[in-house]
């Protein structure tokens, strides 16, 4: 993983885990048992945008129980509910994980990754370093106000669409159907591919 923190510093992403856990964790990293399928979404407007979404797609690998399995390529965005020119354009990606974690857990994750690179919640729609939502687990539908899946919005939302049909051209949004319809069914005004830039999948 690249590092991000100043030397002493240490990764405010890693937390104490009980011993039992861990073992459990390398178990089903080893064997991948029972693997669940999950679709992240990574944005960032602020600062080096492209390093940082490469640092969270890296955060997210060394996190046990996830394994990074692709890459989109990356977008530049308009920003989302502002008026146009108010905030820095968007690099956006996404990123197809396996896990063991269940979907509370892969959410902790997310929001410390999103800490880890200072992201602040000060305003909706508002410019961040880093925004880590998850767009899709497995087959789940649920209304749940605390992590709503799939995401509530992703179905009209270019930005997710666009890169996740690169990566998975057969892919299903649970409840809403085949991906490249939804993204038919949309406008990509204010989305365009970068074909010079490039993230890497982690080693």
């Amino acid at each position: 993983m690249t590092a991000f923190f100043t030397e002493g510093q240490s990764d405010p992403t890693v937390q104490p885990v009980p011993a039992s856990v861990v073992e459990k964790v390398d178990a089903a990293d080893t064997t991948l048992q029972n693997p669940r399928r999950a679709v992240l979404s990574l944005g960032s407007n602020l600062g080096n945008r492209l390093e940082t979404l490469q640092g969270a797609i890296d955060a997210l690998e060394d996190t046990p129980g996830v394994r990074v399995k692709a890459v989109s390529p990356v977008y530049e965005t308009e920003p989302w509910g502002v008026a146009p020119g108010s905030q820095p354009t968007y690099f956006n990606a996404v990123v197809v994980l396996k896990t063991t974690l269940p979907p509370s857990s892969l959410l902790e994750r997310a929001h410390a990754v999103e800490e880890a690179f200072h992201r602040v919640r000060d305003e909706r729609w508002g410019p961040r370093t880093i925004d880590v939502d998850i767009v899709s687990y497995a087959d789940e539908v649920s209304d749940d106000p605390v992590l709503t899946l799939p995401h509530p919005r992703a179905h009209e939302r270019a930005f997710v669409l666009a890169p996740w049909h690169d990566v998975e051209p057969e892919a299903q949004l649970p409840g809403r159907g085949p991906v490249a319809q939804l993204l038919a069914d949309i406008t990509r005004e204010g989305v365009a591919p970068r074909a010079d830039l490039e993230l890497q999948l982690p080693e």
